[in-house]
């Protein structure tokens, strides 16, 4: 299991998704150009201490990152029919996740093996990304049995 970015441009989310990540022993890709230095200090503010401990792999771009992550694709988007919690996940999926202000450009919706949705009430229009991220990838990882184990207390 991975969570990729897609160009993001708010580095508060990214450092988040970082620490998730962490936590979680979900290695992270950021598909470039993103909006902000990953040296940016509000990155390292939302990730904290825990961006040491993040499996972070940077692409430069689209193609590159389709080279080296070949995994089945699985985008999360305000667009998709299928709502995340009726999709069966696999081990090997690519949690992908488009910038915050652009999304993804139609060739990656196009590219994705699977596009998934957040039910929301009426009217509702998305969740923050990294709330949204963190939703899907632990139903995700209750599926395939992959959370970390717990240390006994």
């Amino acid at each position: 299991m991975r969570l990729a970015l897609y160009e993001p441009d708010i580095p508060q989310n990214a450092g988040a998704l970082l620490r998730l990540g962490a936590c979680l022993g979900v290695p992270i890709d950021i598909i470039e150009p993103a909006g902000f230095v990953l040296g940016d200090r509000r990155l390292k503010r939302a990730g904290m201490d825990y961006l040491a401990a993040a499996e972070l792999a940077r692409h430069v771009s689209w193609a590159s990152f389709r080279a080296a992550q070949p995994g089945r694709l699985v985008l999360l988007t305000t667009k998709a029919q299928l709502p995340y919690h009726r999709f069966a996940f696999r081990r090997d999926d690519i949690l992908l996740l488009g910038s915050e202000t652009e999304g993804v450009p139609e060739t990656v919706h196009r590219a994705a093996d699977a596009r998934l949705r957040i039910p929301l009430r009426p009217g509702m229009r998305s969740l923050n990304l990294a709330l949204a991220a963190a939703l899907v990838l632990g139903e995700a990882l209750r599926q395939t049995d992959q959370f970390p184990e717990e240390a006994p207390p």
